[in-house]
């Protein structure tokens, strides 16, 4: 007990415990980006993923709820680490200057609460609004349950769905959701600046958990860049290509609905 204790009391061991549940927040994101993606290909893609995720049963209660403890205890460690720095410090500097300091890490907290408030927000209309058709309208709502499997859809190898199968229309929730102009253009804001938090995050993880060396740290720096630059053209990818027709409902088909999407081979 008093292990656990210090690690949550001291300020170290809230530095390791924001480094490690941020790593596996990023480890998240980059799994639902790919997953996302697939609203590129044919709809029997996403909508087929989306049912292999719903229908996972205590797996996937048990997945959010490790996901939530995760969220939370991040923005705790966040929050009580920041209400240290202002305790240590109760007078502020007359003249403020950043020595080697990014305007990536500078903006780490404020960006980190920007985040959190999109996170529900997303959530709400994604998933619970989606399902009530309270953010997106009756017309949205009944898209849901309207799409028929083109054709087999496997995973890893595993058959997960036959041809003829009715199943959320995912897809068709992505391109309606992304159709509305404000609610792409705050969801391009917000993967910037989650981003942007990723970028100093994930260097500051390592470097919080003492695996960052001068020996290695200029690739990390890169590699790390690199890898914010991606999810974030990535992330920005999807409601851009929804605004500029490029992705519709029905998918290739610019022509087909979700429920008569036929035009195309579920093998595209």
């Amino acid at each position: 007990m008093s292990l656990v204790r210090n690690i949550f009391c001291s300020s170290l061991g809230k530095k390791y415990i924001m480094a490690l549940t941020g790593l596996a927040l990023i480890g998240f994101l980059t799994g639902h980006l790919v997953g996302n993606l697939q609203v590129f290909s044919h709809p029997d893609k996403i909508n087929g993923y989306a049912y292999f995720l719903q229908h996972l049963g205590p797996a996937l209660w048990a997945v959010r709820g490790g996901l939530l403890a995760i969220v939370a205890l991040h923005i705790w460690a966040m929050t009580a680490l920041t209400l240290e720095n202002v305790q240590a410090r109760p007078v502020k500097y007359g003249v403020k200057r950043f020595i080697e300091a990014s305007w990536a890490s500078r903006s780490m907290r404020w960006t980190g609460f920007i985040i959190a408030a999109f996170l529900v927000y997303h959530l709400m209309h994604f998933t619970i609004g989606s399902k009530s058709g309270f953010f997106t309208g009756e017309s949205f709502k009944s898209h849901i349950a309207e799409y028929t499997m083109q054709g087999d859809f496997h995973l890893f190898g595993l058959p997960i769905l036959a041809a003829g199968v009715k199943v959320h229309d995912v897809h068709t929730m992505m391109v309606l959701g992304f159709q509305n102009v404000f609610v792409s253009l705050f969801y391009i804001v917000a993967v910037t600046l989650l981003g942007i938090h990723i970028w100093h995050g994930f260097e500051s993880a390592f470097q919080s958990l003492g695996l960052r060396t001068s020996r290695w740290g200029s690739f990390l720096r890169g590699a790390t860049r690199l890898f914010a630059a991606c999810y974030i053209l990535g992330s920005i990818a999807i409601p851009a290509a929804v605004l500029a027709g490029v992705v519709k409902v029905g998918g290739c088909c610019p022509a087909a609905t979700a429920a008569h999407s036929t035009c195309c081979p579920a093998n595209q």
